[in-house]
């Protein structure tokens, strides 16, 4: 990635995002007019209209906004908050690669399934990124109750698992290929995770007898700074995927720190 990046970044478009979310907004509200109907459908992706020319319609699927009522305004501006902070945790380039690579699943998706394409999986990529990047990021369900990110991500990945088990061939078709790019981007971190859960397991289990012999010592210790959960039962601590090994890191010091090698 590095590598291309150097090569190509120069052509990655920042603040995409906003790109992206102000097109769908300005959909909605062409959408609303007399002529919204024959707008949408223009719009949408359909193979059999692609293959008689109508080739706009392999990328203009992306712009239709994920909802027609008045909340589309607040959805929106969440997707616009989840692909800024993508950037922001990747750049530019890197975040390019992840939208564009979801845009060209969906359309690879649809066309093996033979089904017409929507941003629905293409949306659902961005948001489990972020929530694998920033899984203890709350919002406010009905702007009312804080919940987590990562626990609407297992709900999102449970709505996943019973497609893949229930649904038929064309939705499962269309959600393994339009989550491919999450896969190729978090793949390896998912990996060292499970292998990190499994070597931490005796230190568990060696934490669980201290207490009991009155002889707690910490579990959780920032590689740069030293704090550990005995220090302030509030710090949060994480793995960075980016260096090798397994090294922690408390939330201060997990995206300021230089990655070991």
């Amino acid at each position: 990635m590095s590598r291309l990046e150097r090569r190509f970044g120069r052509y990655a478009i920042a603040n995409l995002m906003a790109y992206v979310v102000g097109a769908q907004g300005v959909v909605f509200l062409l959408a609303r007019t007399p002529q919204g109907a024959h707008i949408i459908d223009n719009l949408r992706f359909d193979p059999m209209l692609i293959a008689q020319g109508e080739v706009w319609r392999l990328v203009s699927f992306v712009v239709i906004p994920p909802s027609f009522s008045i909340w589309v305004f607040f959805i929106l501006y969440f997707y616009y908050l989840l692909g800024t902070r993508l950037e922001e945790e990747w750049g530019n380039f890197r975040f390019n690669v992840y939208y564009f690579s979801g845009v060209a699943l969906s359309i690879l998706g649809a066309f093996l399934a033979g089904a017409s394409a929507t941003a629905t999986y293409l949306n659902l990529s961005i948001f489990l990124a972020f929530a694998t990047i920033d899984p203890e990021f709350s919002i406010l369900l009905f702007f009312v109750i804080p919940v987590k990110v990562k626990y609407l991500a297992w709900l999102a990945w449970l709505a996943v698992a019973f497609t893949v088990v229930f649904e038929p061939l064309p939705a499962k078709i269309m959600v393994g290929v339009s989550l491919l790019n999450y896969f190729a981007f978090f793949g390896r971190d998912l990996k060292r995770r499970v292998r990190a859960g499994i070597a931490f397991g005796p230190q568990r289990g060696r934490f669980r007898a201290s207490i009991r012999a009155g002889a707690a010592a910490p579990i959780h210790r920032c590689t740069v700074c030293g704090a550990t959960e005995q220090d302030d039962p509030r710090l949060e601590f994480r793995f960075c995927s980016k260096c090798a090994g397994y090294h922690e890191y408390c939330l201060t010091h997990l995206g300021a720190h230089d990655h070991i090698r």
